[in-house]
């Protein structure tokens, strides 16, 4: 009797293993398919709201062309198209967004040189701009695409004039000058320091995590944190002021759109005071200037007599324009920033996209 005892609680014991290990089993194919349901409900809201951002898109493209429908020589903060961040509900979420004018900041870009050799854009052929600019400077500002070997304005004491007007603690023109420097050896394509403070490959290779000097067009702002001498103090104070367009060092800024709430561009880019820029941008009208005649004639910026070069380097309108669009979907979230260019037969070319916060 004990033996068969003893059988049976044996059989009772296995029994209740198998019984625990079905539901073990059991238990993670039910998480497991529980994952999987919600990873393609994950996948089907983020989906759909990639979705809604690439319709913000469209609908960017269609407010761009209706603004120049009429408009086609001028840019200003008048038009539609120069909103605050606008949100629209939709079905189950949102879609913010909101258009910039990448020609009223200073593309760093600019300090790269071009096939001639020039270290700046300012008289690039006219095919990036949406205007035909015919023989010589128009009235918005274009030459007609041909070096005539005239000095052409220097972009890296524009960009060196404005870190310094920023007032960063500890950051003064020696500085802002390495800056500077650094950030033209990044860009071109030669292994020669630039100055006393430049950086090249051998610079950044001995770090303790090493790499090499792009020698090409910045892609994102975002990439001066890995350029040597900027400092994250430094990137945040001149993200508000600066850009980049992507593979091009077009030098073009479109003085109807610059904010009047940061004259410290203006006040690099004319050499001026802090105080001239203000009167200057106070004096522009809530449509801007007309031409760049209108511009140039104004009591303001007589006092300041710019140069041939420094007036090359202004526009009335502007080809390169920004989307920011921030869509939710059934609390899924998608960030889209996309570069746009106004072609000469009002079409809209995207230039890139990015995702996420940039």
């Amino acid at each position: 009797m004990i033996g068969k005892h003893k059988q049976q609680g044996v059989a009772l014991i296995t029994v209740m293993l198998i019984v625990a290990l079905a539901a073990i089993i059991a238990a993670q194919m039910t998480t497991r398919l529980q994952m999987q349901m919600q990873r393609s409900v994950n996948i089907s809201t983020n989906q759909q709201a990639y979705w809604y951002a690439m319709g913000a898109e469209e609908f960017t493209k269609r407010v761009l062309i209706t603004a120049f429908k009429d408009d086609k020589d001028v840019t200003h903060l008048g038009q539609i198209w120069a909103q605050e961040e606008t949100t629209y509900p939709v079905e189950y979420g949102e879609i913010s967004g909101q258009i910039t004018d990448l020609q009223s900041c200073f593309n760093l870009n600019a300090l790269a040189s071009d096939k001639s050799g020039s270290n700046n854009a300012s008289d690039n052929n006219s095919d990036d701009n949406r205007k035909d600019s015919g023989s010589g400077a128009n009235n918005n500002g274009n030459s007609d695409g041909t070096n005539d070997g005239k000095k052409a304005v220097n972009t890296k004491n524009i960009l060196k004039e404005l870190i310094v007007s920023l007032n960063v603690d500890g950051i003064g023109e020696f500085e802002a000058e390495s800056m500077t420097d650094a950030l033209t050896d990044w860009l071109d394509a030669d292994g020669f320091i630039t100055g006393t403070s430049g950086a090249e490959d051998d610079d950044y290779a001995s770090r303790e995590f090493p790499y090499l000097a792009a020698n090409n067009y910045l892609a994102s702002v975002s990439e001066l944190r890995v350029i040597e001498h900027f400092t994250p103090q430094v990137i945040t104070a001149l993200k508000p002021y600066v850009c980049v367009l992507e593979n091009t060092n077009l030098h073009k800024i479109n003085i109807n759109t610059l904010s009047a709430e940061q004259p410290e561009l203006l006040q690099a880019l004319l050499s001026s005071s802090i105080d001239d820029a203000q009167q200057i941008l106070s004096a522009r009208g809530e449509e801007g200037f007309e031409s760049l005649e209108d511009f140039y004639n104004l009591p303001e910026l007589n006092k300041i007599k710019l140069s041939e070069e420094q007036k090359k380097q202004f526009v009335v309108d502007s080809d390169y324009f920004k989307l920011r669009a921030k869509t939710s979907f059934n609390n899924s979230y998608f960030t889209l920033n996309s570069v746009m260019q106004v072609t000469d037969d009002q079409q809209i070319n995207i230039i890139s996209r990015t995702i996420g916060q940039n």
